[in-house]
C-alpha cells in the first residue's frame, strides 16, 4: 500500500504539487492523468525518493520512502531513458538489473522468455547498444528491466509514448496480464485517455498539482476524461 500525507513539492516559491491525502491499495491498479505541468513525473519521483519533499510524506507498506531503502526492492519503475545504462547492450543491462535483484542466469533468460512477445524480436540479440536503439525500443528495455525483479509495485510514466501501435497492444496486454495473475499495484501516467482507461481501474487528474478527480473505471469515464480535458 502507497500512503500520501499532507505531501507539498515547492520550486521557487510556486507549489507545483499538493496532494493532502491519497492512498493506493495493494493489487490497484492506478491511471495518473493531466495536462503538461500538472504534476504527474513530479509526483511519481517523490514516490521513488528521487526528489525531496517540501512537505509531508510517503510510505511504501508503513515504511517512509525518504532515506530509507526498506521498501525499494518492491518497487521497479521506469520513468524516463535516464534510467538506463545506454553504452551497455540490452543483454548486459538485464544482466546487471538482474544481479542486483539476486537473479540467476536461468532467472533472467526465463524472464526475457516471458516478455519475448512484448519484444517482437526487436531488442535482444541484435548486439546493438541500447544508445542505438530507437526511443521506443529503449522504452520497451526500461519497461523490462523493471519487471525483472518482480516487483510489488510497478510505476511507469508515460509507457506508451514512442510505442508503436502494436507494441502498445502488446504492452497493454502485458500489464493486464501482471495486474490480474500476480495482484501487481501499478501507478501509470499517460496522455492518452484511451489507453489509461483501458489499463486502469482507478484513475485521477492532477491539475496544477492537485487531485481535481478520482474516479473508478466505467463504461463513461473515457467520456468523462475527454470531456474534462476539452473544457
Amino acid at each position: 500500500m502507497i500512503q500520501v500525507t499532507h505531501l507539498q513539492k515547492v520550486y521557487n516559491g510556486v507549489t507545483v504539487l499538493n496532494i493532502p491525502a491519497l492512498t493506493i491499495n495493494q493489487g490497484e491498479s492506478f491511471g495518473l492523468v493531466g495536462n503538461n505541468g500538472a504534476g504527474k513525473t513530479t509526483f511519481f519521483r517523490l514516490i521513488l525518493d528521487l526528489i525531496e519533499a517540501s512537505a509531508g510524506e510517503v510510505t511504501v507498506d508503513n515504511a517512509r520512502v525518504m532515506r530509507n531503502d526498506e521498501w525499494k526492492n518492491k518497487v521497479g519503475s521506469f520513468l524516463d531513458e535516464g534510467f538506463l545504462i545506454d553504452f551497455l547492450t540490452p543483454e548486459e543491462y538485464f544482466a546487471f538489473v538482474g544481479k542486483l535483484y539476486g537473479k540467476s542466469e536461468g532467472d533472467i533468460a526465463l524472464f526475457l522468455e516471458s516478455v519475448k512477445d512484448f519484444f517482437n524480436g526487436e531488442i535482444t540479440g541484435t548486439k546493438k547498444l541500447i544508445r542505438d536503439f530507437s526511443k521506443g525500443n529503449q522504452k520497451k528495455i526500461g519497461i523490462a528491466a523493471a519487471l525483472l525483479g518482480e516487483p510489488k509495485i510497478l510505476i511507469l510514466d508515460e509507457p506508451f509514448t514512442a510505442l508503436d501501435p502494436s507494441s502498445q497492444i502488446r504492452l497493454k496486454r502485458l500489464l493486464n496480464e501482471l495486474q490480474t495473475r500476480h495482484n501487481m499495484t501499478m501507478l501509470i501516467s499517460s496522455h492518452d485517455l484511451n489507453h489509461v482507461t483501458e489499463v486502469c481501474k482507478r484513475i485521477v487528474i492532477l491539475e496544477k498539482g492537485i487531485v481535481v478527480k478520482d474516479l473508478q473505471t466505467r463504461e463513461d469515464t473515457l467520456k468523462e476524461l475527454e470531456d474534462y480535458f476539452a473544457v
